[in-house]
């Protein structure tokens, strides 16, 4: 008997996650309300305050929710090496297609830099997490022989990390004039030996 309540309550949860990322990437964490997102799940304030009870609650599922499918997505099939970075470039392309969800990405990351945003701490991990994670498969293109000589592993992974979201704005400014793939494919390229 609690099994149909339970999966109504997770797809409610969903849908108030997918619609306050929208708001966010729209207006910002600080330009939206609750009172927003409730009505565009159509549901009462308190109906959203039963899933989430504060707007930070709802920016942190936002954000895991938002992680976790791009995680899942990069780390499918245990790819490492080079064929992990040839995966950075295919997310690249794959967010393309997700204008929202770069949106949101940049609009909240640029609204925590301020010590004082409930997401600061979130992306200062985020950051952190990403950074060490590509300098080990830059590691282990070098490991392989595959990266080129001078190169080094953590400025790469810093390098990679700052091209990949300087072009997401400017890609949102003008994204037919902005090849965000391609200019990623053509930095990592650069940066691998032939094998």
């Amino acid at each position: 008997m609690g099994q149909p309540g339970y999966a109504k309550g997770r797809a409610t949860r969903r849908e108030i996650t997918l619609q306050a990322m929208a708001l966010f990437g729209e207006v910002g964490y600080r330009g939206a309300s609750l009172r927003e997102v409730a009505t565009r799940c159509s549901l009462s304030h308190p109906g959203l305050l039963y899933h989430f009870p504060t707007k930070e609650a709802l920016l942190q599922a936002v954000l895991e929710e938002r992680d976790a499918d791009d995680i899942a997505w990069l780390t499918e099939g245990g790819v490492t090496g080079v064929d992990a970075l040839r995966r950075l470039m295919a997310l690249v392309e794959r967010n393309t297609t997700r204008r929202g969800i770069v949106e949101l990405f940049c609009v909240l990351s640029a609204e925590a830099t301020s010590s004082d945003h409930p997401a600061h701490d979130w992306f200062v991990r985020r950051y952190r997490t990403s950074i060490a994670s590509i300098t080990h498969t830059f590691e282990e293109v070098r490991d392989a022989g595959r990266l080129r000589q001078g190169i080094a592993p953590g400025a790469a992974a810093r390098q990679l990390v700052a091209l990949m979201d300087g072009l997401q704005v400017q890609w949102l400014l003008d994204d037919v004039g902005t090849d965000m793939v391609g200019v990623v494919r053509d930095h990592v390229e650069s940066q691998i030996v032939s094998g």
